[in-house]
């Protein structure tokens, strides 16, 4: 573990070391060092190297899923190494470890996942057999769903090194969140945009979340004033539908939540791996149940699904 700061730092950040999370740290950092009317450097950030950043050759739900990008910021968060953790929230696991509890979230950022490629403008021009590099089973099956005929494969590696597996023809094609190339300025890669009503985005996509040790209550006042409620509200119902369905990296879910005013609109789907199967639904109800809206989206989808259909 490295920290940039000193003894007398307002807080102490923790955060995995790729690019993309330094980006969602350093903005932590910047805005709550505003909020509170403090330089930047008071806020110590200390990077934490992750069972989940060690391991590239496998997919991560052949390693154990999720928490493998959590588990050490976690242990540290719990010892008193550092005061709160800054995660991408689909990184989360549906539950969280006793003694830590999600504080919030920053805004969120967009939803949509973009296509890269250097040989077609989107999915459908495509040609036939063309290789779609990915780590995400839920890219993977949309991609099936829309084609069939084409090959995806396994693309880990932070969002630089999937790019540089593209440019150098490895793959045809990769998605990536348009968020984390929002975030590193990279947006420029993106070939086309995927909409929503196509490629239902992963639960908790585009949301930076926070977590703290429970009880804090001097760090839960500090972040107050940057954190985000109807982006919490919206990440409550999604990882309600995550959790209901035992959501993990091995089965392909999506699901996104939309706030207008106190109402609330979730859309959920599940896939089967090769995208042949699809079950979805629709709820729409108060902010202030959100978490029930996730809970009874899954339901929906549970009535209609085989039994199996999320162990296949």
């Amino acid at each position: 573990m490295t920290a940039a700061g000193n003894d007398a730092s307002l807080m102490r950040l923790g955060t995995r070391g790729s690019p993309l999370a330094l980006a969602q740290a350093h903005e932590t950092q910047r805005l709550v060092a505003a909020a509170q009317s403090v330089l930047p450097r008071e806020i110590a950030i200390a990077v934490i190297r992750t069972s989940g950043d060690m391991i590239q050759d496998r997919a991560l739900a052949a390693a154990g899923g999720k928490g493998l990008f959590t588990k050490e910021l976690d242990d540290a968060l719990l010892r008193g190494d550092i005061d709160l953790g800054v995660h991408s929230a689909k990184d989360l696991p549906t539950l969280l470890p006793d003694g830590i509890v999600l504080a919030g979230t920053l805004p969120r950022e967009d939803v949509r996942d973009a296509f890269i490629s250097f040989i077609a403008s989107d999915i459908m021009t495509l040609p036939k057999g063309a290789r779609v590099g990915t780590a995400s089973l839920r890219r993977a099956a949309q991609v099936k769903r829309l084609r069939p005929d084409l090959e995806t494969g396994l693309l880990r590696g932070n969002v630089g090194t999937r790019l540089k597996k593209v440019e150098e023809g490895v793959f045809d094609a990769t998605l990536l969140a348009l968020a984390g190339l929002n975030r590193l300025n990279l947006a420029h890669h993106a070939t086309s945009l995927l909409p929503v009503a196509q490629f239902l985005p992963a639960c908790g996509q585009g949301a930076v979340a926070i977590t703290i040790r429970a009880g804090d209550a001097r760090m839960m006042a500090l972040l107050a004033p940057v954190l985000h409620q109807p982006t919490l509200e919206a990440l409550l119902a999604e990882r309600a539908f995550l959790r209901a369905l035992d959501g993990s990296c091995r089965t392909p879910i999506a699901g996104l939540a939309t706030i207008d005013g106190q109402s609330l609109h979730f859309s959920g789907q599940v896939l089967a791996l090769d995208g042949a199967q699809v079950f979805e639904a629709q709820v729409r109800g108060s902010v202030t149940d959100a978490a029930a809206l996730g809970q009874a989206a899954a339901d929906d989808i549970l009535r209609h699904m085989p039994a199996d259909f999320l162990k296949a």
